[in-house]
């Protein structure tokens, strides 16, 4: 997944009249079914990174047109950037809406509100649902009903260029004062920066507010905190690392700026997730594998923390192919489609038993961002929250590129907030 979590402001949108109309019998097998059962097209739209994982996923979902010689899979690979609003506006006209999508976790409970998802409880969509992981089943439910399948689960790290720190005579950073300093360092040694950080999404500024203690709102107390002491202190910290030189950044094209600096070891680490791996790889520093350090996003003063991030397969409330769209996403979130996603991409399961996999069981990659996953700080799981990123960019990216003051920053990311969220405090 190449992740650009930035969305625009909710829109208000017509819910569908459409229902889903699945199988009572949780313990079928959907996939195991004679082929004659399911026909028809199932439109997917993918949200993975292209050039690298949609070939992969693609390839999986042929998997489940053998299976079902009578269902045709129609695979299309939509801009991660694109998708949200693209999606919202297909479902709120009634046409041009995939059977299936790969929604980001944020978007899946604001498209339950619109009404834009068939509910999956009692469907074959919904295989041993108490198989996922708790954090990575809290993101598909939505006033009581389950509205997507946890497909992948993921959150934030440092990377790391093993053979520029070996240089360079520095130990991998654990928190920022550290990071400053072994930054340094390396740009007296090597002459490389020490940091990229994407300045043009949000997401990559949650490890910084939640190290300082704060976080966009409180959900259970109705309450915007983006613009409280720890969000100012936040701002001003990032706005640090690039005013002395610790970091680099850039106001556009963040992602593909952050992966080439880092893939031509013109810089020593990025903060990344686990859907990069595959990417980074390609990258002529990294041809030998073992030259890629994964580790925690070093701690702020308060605490060390990180995002959960990932992706949940949800149906479409007005598809055609209800039946088949619901085996199609058991079949995308089986554990043995989850062991063979992890051995070819790196992305960690969502399903408990699926780490019992031996593909799973020897993935290095895994094996450090479980436990980052298992302590990641829970996003609010409410329709607006995809929307928050818009507001939060804008000002973040000017507070980076000095365009405004970080105490600026927050007080109008907040205003934006309590906008969207009417009645919050």
């Amino acid at each position: 997944m190449r992740r650009g979590i930035t969305a625009t402001a909710l829109v208000a949108a017509l819910a569908l009249a459409a229902t889903a109309c699945g199988s009572d019998d949780d313990s079928s097998d959907s996939t195991s079914k004679s082929s004659g059962e399911l026909s028809g097209t199932v439109t997917w739209w993918d949200t993975s990174t292209a050039g690298s994982e949609d070939k992969v996923f693609k390839k999986i979902a042929e998997g489940f047109e053998k299976l079902h010689p009578k269902v045709d899979v129609k695979y299309v690979n939509v801009p991660f950037g694109d998708a949200q609003n693209k999606f919202k506006n297909a479902a709120q006209a009634g046409s041009g809406a995939p059977d299936v999508i790969r929604s980001e976790v944020a978007w899946t409970p604001e498209f339950a509100d619109l009404g834009y998802l068939a509910p999956l409880d009692g469907t074959t969509a919904l295989q041993k649902q108490d198989d996922f992981l708790k954090q990575a089943a809290a993101s598909t439910k939505y006033n009581g009903k389950t509205f997507a399948v946890p497909q992948v689960i993921d959150s934030l790290g440092i990377f790391y260029n093993k053979k520029i720190f070996k240089e360079a005579g520095v130990e991998v950073p654990t928190t920022i004062d550290e990071l400053k300093s072994a930054s340094k360092k390396i740009k007296s040694k090597t002459g490389k920066t020490g940091l990229y950080l994407r300045g043009d999404d949000a997401y990559w500024f949650l490890p910084f507010l939640y190290g300082e203690g704060g976080d966009m709102v409180n959900a259970s107390d109705k309450a915007v905190t983006i613009d409280n002491a720890a969000g100012v202190k936040a701002m001003k910290l990032v706005k640090d690392l690039v005013d002395s030189g610790v970091a680099k950044t850039d106001a556009t094209d963040g992602w593909d700026n952050m992966q080439a600096s880092f893939k031509d070891g013109d810089v020593a680490m990025m903060i990344n997730g686990p859907w990069a791996v595959a990417d980074t790889y390609a990258g002529k520093e990294f041809k030998d594998k073992a030259n890629l350090g994964v580790a925690p996003v070093p701690a702020g003063s308060v605490a060390q923390g990180a995002p959960q991030g990932g992706h949940n397969l949800a149906v479409y409330a007005g598809s055609k192919n209800l039946e088949a769209s619901y085996a199609f996403v058991d079949y995308m979130t089986s554990v043995k489609t989850q062991a063979q996603v992890t051995k070819e991409l790196n992305l960690l399961p969502t399903r408990t038993s699926a780490y019992a996999e031996e593909s799973v069981v020897d993935n290095e990659i895994v094996g450090f961002f479980k436990p980052v996953v298992e302590s990641a700080v829970e996003r609010p799981w409410i329709p607006e929250t995809g929307s928050l990123f818009a507001p939060l960019v804008t000002e973040y990216t000017k507070a980076l590129t000095g365009q405004t003051s970080p105490e600026k920053a927050v007080k109008t990311t907040g205003t934006a907030y309590r906008k969207l969220l009417d009645g919050w405090k």
